[in-house]
C-alpha cells in the first residue's frame, strides 16, 4: 500500500507542480502586490496595506464593471444552461438531419472569439445591420444598438449566450446518450407522462453534468473581455464594462498595476465563494450512481 501510494503521488506530482505554478502561485503574488505602491522604475515599490483596495472601492467605475459582470452572469449563466439542454433534449431524438442540426448548434463553438465578435458587430451595424434590417420591415427606425447604453450590455450577453449555449449542449447530448434506456421503458409502462420522467428521471440524472457546466458557465461569465474590446472598449460610458476588462484598462492602458492587482484579488474571491457554493450546496444534490 506505501508503494502504491508513493506511486501515485509521484504520477500526480507533473500536474500538480503546474497548477501550483501557473495557478495558485500567481495567486499569492498577486495579493502580495496588492499590497504594495505600483512600481516606479528600478525603486522597490513602498508598502501601502489596504490603500489600493480603498481607492479602488472609491471608483464608481469599479462598481460599475461590477455590476454590469453581475447582470451579464445573472443573464448568461441560467439562459446558456437551458437552452443547452433544450438543444441537447432536442437533437437526441431520432430526427431527419439529426447530425446537421448538431453541427449547426455546435458550429459556434468552433469560431473564434474575435470572428464571432465582427460577425455581430455586422448585425449590430444601424441602417444596414441585420436586425436593423429586420426592424425595417416591420416599419422600425435605425438603432444603434451598440452605441446605446440602454442596448449594449444585453447585446453583449447575447453574443455570449449564442457561443456559449452550443458547447454547454455537447455535454448534456453526450449525459442523455449514456442514460440506461430501461429506465425510460419502466416509466412508460407505469404511465408516466414524459413531463414527469424528465422532471423525475432526466433532470437527476443529468445533475453531475449541470454541476460541470454550471462551474464552466460561471468561469466564463467572469472571464469574458475578448468580444468587449473588439465591440464597444466598455462603452458607451462603461455600460459594457466588465470587470475583467477593468482590470485589463488599469492595468496595460493607466499602468496602475497594484490597482490591478487588488481587483484581481476581488475577481478571484468572487470565484472562490461562486465555486465553495456550487460544490458545498448544489454539489449535495448531485448522485454519481
Amino acid at each position: 500500500m506505501r508503494r502504491e501510494t508513493i506511486h501515485a503521488y509521484l504520477l500526480l506530482l507533473p500536474a500538480f507542480v503546474l497548477l501550483v505554478a501557473f495557478t495558485h502561485w500567481p495567486v499569492v503574488t498577486t495579493l502580495i502586490d496588492s499590497l504594495y505602491a505600483t512600481p516606479h522604475g528600478g525603486r522597490p515599490p513602498p508598502f501601502v496595506g489596504t490603500d489600493n483596495y480603498a481607492g479602488m472601492f472609491d471608483d464608481p467605475v469599479f462598481w460599475q464593471a461590477l455590476s454590469n459582470n453581475a447582470w451579464f452572469a445573472v443573464a448568461t449563466i441560467p439562459t446558456s444552461i437551458i437552452l443547452a439542454l433544450l438543444m441537447a433534449l432536442a437533437v437526441n431524438e431520432a430526427l431527419p438531419g439529426r447530425a446537421v442540426l448538431r453541427m449547426a448548434y455546435f458550429l459556434p463553438t468552433m469560431l473564434p472569439m474575435i470572428a464571432v465578435a465582427n460577425i455581430w458587430m455586422f448585425f449590430y451595424t444601424p441602417d444596414y445591420g441585420l436586425f436593423d434590417r429586420i426592424i425595417g420591415l416591420f416599419g422600425g427606425g435605425r438603432h444603434n444598438w451598440l452605441g446605446d447604453a440602454s442596448t449594449a450590455l444585453p447585446g453583449i450577453i447575447l453574443v455570449s449566450i449564442w457561443k456559449e449555449a452550443g458547447f454547454f449542449m455537447i455535454f448534456y447530448l453526450a449525459a442523455l446518450q449514456t442514460m440506461p434506456t430501461d429506465l425510460k421503458e419502466a416509466a412508460a409502462l407505469e404511465g408516466s407522462s414524459r413531463w414527469n420522467y424528465f422532471r423525475r428521471v432526466t433532470i437527476p440524472l443529468l445533475m453531475p453534468t449541470t454541476l460541470f457546466v454550471m462551474v464552466n458557465a460561471v468561469i466564463n461569465a467572469f472571464r469574458v473581455i475578448d468580444h468587449v474590446i473588439v465591440m464597444t472598449r466598455g462603452g458607451p460610458d462603461n455600460a459594457t464594462t466588465l470587470l475583467l476588462y477593468y482590470i485589463y484598462e488599469t492595468g496595460f492602458r493607466y499602468w496602475d498595476t497594484s490597482t490591478a492587482a487588488a481587483a484581481t484579488v476581488v475577481l478571484v474571491t468572487i470565484m472562490a465563494l461562486a465555486a465553495a457554493f456550487q460544490f458545498g450546496v448544489l454539489g449535495r444534490r448531485v448522485h454519481y450512481r
